[in-house]
């Protein structure tokens, strides 16, 4: 089986990350994995970046990790997907199949109310899924669920209790959405459990990854890392 981790954050463009990108991903290619989706914060999201700069320069340092990710995902032997994290008061939404350039061509995302944008998304070809739906935070005014707005649920996220991913499953099941599963890595390999998808066969890209959710052809899984 083809192991993906779906949800991780690299330093510097994510302000809460604590491993860069290199160190991310020769930590997942020990741990057996094939892929990862590099998928930090947006720019309405926790972001290391000047706001006084213009779109294109936060654009640019946005993708700088990405596209590190690449290059260093070639010579070490471990694929690197693109992802993005988009926010709402500590609510949080996978962004899946969308490319750079899409990104560079729609500023008018940022003045968008976030459910318009999210069907924006996915009108424009986005997978969205909301990531840990049922996370409780000191900075989370209450919880916001987004079913009409959204792709999929991910129902396993590794970075959370028990309750809260099985809160997410019955969102999912009694909305009818897909379901996903990540780490929500933000510490590399001093995370203690992983968690992501499993195929049969290796994932092409982004879109391959969208119709295997969406065709139920990935597994979910967990592993234990021994810190």
């Amino acid at each position: 089986m083809y192991k993906y981790e779906t949800h991780l954050h690299t330093y510097p463009v994510s302000g809460c990350a604590h491993c860069s990108v290199r160190e991310n991903l020769e930590f997942y290619k020990e741990k057996g994995y094939d892929g990862v989706f590099i998928t930090n914060h947006f720019l309405d999201g926790n972001i290391n970046v000047d706001f006084n700069k213009s779109y294109k320069d936060k654009l640019d340092f946005y993708f700088s990790d990405y596209e590190k990710g690449v290059e260093i995902g070639k010579e070490i032997g471990i694929k690197v997907f693109l992802g993005v994290e988009m926010s709402y008061r500590g609510t949080d939404f996978l962004i899946y199949g969308l490319d750079k350039s899409w990104y560079y061509e729609n500023p008018n995302i940022m003045d968008m109310k976030k459910s318009d944008e999210l069907r924006y998304l996915m009108n424009n070809g986005a997978y969205v899924v909301q990531a840990h739906p049922y996370r409780e935070a000191n900075y989370i005014d209450h919880i916001r669920l987004f079913p009409r707005c959204v792709n999929a649920v991910e129902v396993i996220n590794s970075s959370q209790d028990n309750f809260m991913n099985e809160m997410a499953k019955i969102y999912a099941k009694h909305y009818g959405l897909k379901v996903t599963a990540g780490s929500d890595n933000h510490r590399g390999g001093k995370v203690q459990v992983l968690a992501g998808m499993m195929s049969q066969r290796p994932i092409k890209d982004e879109h391959d990854f969208i119709d295997c959710v969406e065709n139920e052809t990935l597994q979910i899984f967990e592993m234990e890392n021994n810190v």
